[in-house]
């Protein structure tokens, strides 16, 4: 599975803006898509995930109420749309793939992230 994220750019706190993952590979559906981020000088920490189906998501604390993230499998692309924007959203987000639900790290496959910054 190779995964690309796009989206990303330069927005003022309150903006929205939405990232996609395009995924490659003939059996998307069967693979939970997680969102990640990278603050600078911090771990990378995650945000959210969604099941195969997209009936199950889970979100982080931070970003629950402002965040959603959704899939279309027929485009095999999976969605992060982010709303009320704050200066600590900033970092590089990335997209990740694996056959389990999960909201730790263990993701086998990883895209390359995409830079968010938003301004106070």
């Amino acid at each position: 599975v190779q995964l690309q994220a796009s989206g990303g750019g330069l927005v003022q706190a309150g903006d929205s803006l939405r990232l996609s993952c395009a995924a490659s590979g003939s059996t998307f559906s069967r693979y939970s898509m997680g969102w990640f981020r990278q603050a600078p000088g911090m771990e990378r920490e995650f945000v959210a995930v969604i099941s195969g189906s997209g009936g199950t998501t889970y979100y982080t604390d931070s970003v629950k109420g402002r965040f959603t993230i959704s899939r279309d499998n027929y485009k095999k692309t999976v969605y992060l749309q982010m709303s009320s924007l704050k200066p600590e959203d900033t970092g590089v987000y990335y997209c990740a793939a694996d056959r389990v639900l999960a909201t730790s790290m263990d993701y086998a496959y990883w895209g390359l992230g995409t830079q968010v910054t938003v301004s106070s």
